[in-house]
């Protein structure tokens, strides 16, 4: 059962993909691919021989320090999420990739996890180590939810039926391409597809999806069927950048170099990157960063900040659960950057970011 959900999440024995149509180049015909370098899902063979490796070696290690958790300043998220205008920027980390940002006099949440699993069973797969840093219960009312792409760990069935059932309406839905009826499906109908370099406006708030490079599945049939991708998130006092999960890529100074040119003077104020879920590197490296290349995206992208997220919440690949921060320390000295550059947060942690100069 533990290796059926490990191909589910990670796209083990899965179709083969058909020919690349004309345009775009990322629309095939039996789906979505990467720019650049298509995925190629590992086979059954390599899935295993990373499985057994892990075992004989007693992988993912267990933690030598605990994720750092903070109790959740709830007075400052909620008066800042009623504040309209005069909302500070800010991000709460909840934990893995789900992070609250308030921008805009928008409340938005990444990739909603609150589940105990992420699996498509409730009773085994990757379980929740560390409870989230902001319950449901205790989240403002959402405005825009923002999903990466469709695997377990990132679009988690019960967390968003719960948030299009909160009180004072359902938030707006932004979701790649294929996403939407399988929303639907579940009762959420305001929903927005977006392909890539698409822009959808909310109030001040410009978001447009970006490619990332990375892959889609939930099950052992639809691979590739639904599309991925990152979100540029521009408001006016901050512009936001959230790639979900990706491997490394041109795409990311392709990104700097799209937006250079907006009249705003476009950059990214604060990349929220994934530091977790790279080991090994012969498995993992062609769909998920380690640190030392999340510190070469923050580069690429020009960002004047970076957070560290997708880490510390699942055992969902072979390294320990602290290590992604001392592996990010040394890479962050090894590129000549500095701490306050790419910051690392607790579970539960509000962070107020300084409004962009114009």
């Amino acid at each position: 059962m533990q290796m059926l959900i490990a191909a589910m999440l990670l796209g083990a024995v899965l179709p083969a993909l058909g020919d690349e149509v004309a345009v775009p180049s990322h629309h095939r015909l039996n789906g979505f691919q990467n720019n650049e370098v298509d995925f190629v899902q590992p086979g059954l063979g390599a899935l295993l021989k990373w499985k057994l490796e892990a075992l004989r070696q007693g992988l993912p290690r267990p933690p030598r320090v605990p994720t750092p958790v903070v109790k959740p300043d709830l007075a400052l998220v909620h008066a800042n999420a009623s504040a309209g205008a005069a909302m500070q920027p800010a991000v709460t980390w909840i934990g893995h990739a789900t992070m609250l940002a308030q921008l805009g006099g928008l409340n938005i949440i990444t990739d909603p996890m609150f589940s105990e699993r992420a699996s498509p069973l409730s009773f085994v797969g990757p379980k929740r180590q560390v409870a989230p840093g902001l319950a449901l219960s205790e989240l403002p009312h959402i405005d825009v939810v923002l999903i990466s792409h469709n695997h377990y760990d990132h679009l988690d069935e019960a967390s968003v039926r719960a948030l299009n059932a909160q009180g004072g309406g359902p938030p707006l839905f932004l979701v790649p391409l294929g996403h939407k009826q399988w929303l639907a499906e579940r009762g959420i109908a305001n929903v927005v597809e977006l392909d890539w370099w698409q822009l959808h406006t909310v109030g001040t708030v410009e978001i447009v999806l970006t490619p990332v490079r990375h892959w889609s599945s939930r099950s052992l049939s639809d691979s590739m069927q639904a599309l991925w991708g990152g979100y540029a998130v521009f408001a006016p006092e901050l512009h936001l950048f959230f790639p979900g999960d990706t491997a490394y890529s041109g795409d990311f100074a392709m990104i700097r170099q799209r937006f250079a040119a907006r009249p705003d003077g476009g950059g990214f104020d604060l990349a929220m990157l994934p530091i977790g879920g790279y080991a090994p590197r012969w498995f993992m490296a062609s769909q998920h960063i380690n640190p030392q290349e999340a510190v070469q995206i923050h580069l690429d992208l020009g960002a004047r900040r970076s957070v560290g997220l997708h880490w510390g919440t699942f055992e969902l690949t072979d390294e320990s659960l602290d290590e992604p921060p001392i592996q990010l320390a040394l890479a962050r000295k090894a590129l000549r950057v500095a701490g306050e550059a790419f910051f690392v947060m607790a579970i539960g942690e509000t962070r107020i970011l300084p409004r962009r100069m114009p």
